[in-house]
């Protein structure tokens, strides 16, 4: 790889960082990052994944032991598998919340 690819994916990176804190910058000064949080809680518990992934948790600790697992590891453990039970329908639903919100900002 060139210098001048290298330094084109390396500005990339820049930009996109400072485009993803703008955002979340404009989604807590609006309040809307709070509301989408909200609006996730509700569809998770609506949908049984709260329930599956309190019940996935117990299994993790059963199978370990609870002396032989911290929170740290049931986090990493835990984590991919609560990634996988958020329904599709869930996701693009926040999705197309951002997106709208997004297109509702003129200055960015």
């Amino acid at each position: 790889m060139a210098d001048s690819e290298f330094q084109a994916i390396q500005d990339r990176k820049v930009r996109d960082e400072q485009m993803r804190n703008m955002i979340n910058r404009k989604l807590v000064e609006s309040g809307e990052r709070e509301r989408l949080k909200e609006l996730l809680r509700e569809r998770l518990i609506e949908c049984g994944w709260r329930d599956q992934l309190k019940a996935h948790c117990k299994d993790v600790v059963r199978q370990k032991g609870l002396e032989n697992i911290t929170v740290d590891d049931l986090v990493a453990e835990i984590t991919p598998k609560g990634r996988s039970l958020v329904p599709d329908q869930v996701k693009k639903e926040l999705l197309q919340r951002i997106r709208s919100f997004l297109a509702s900002q003129t200055n960015i």
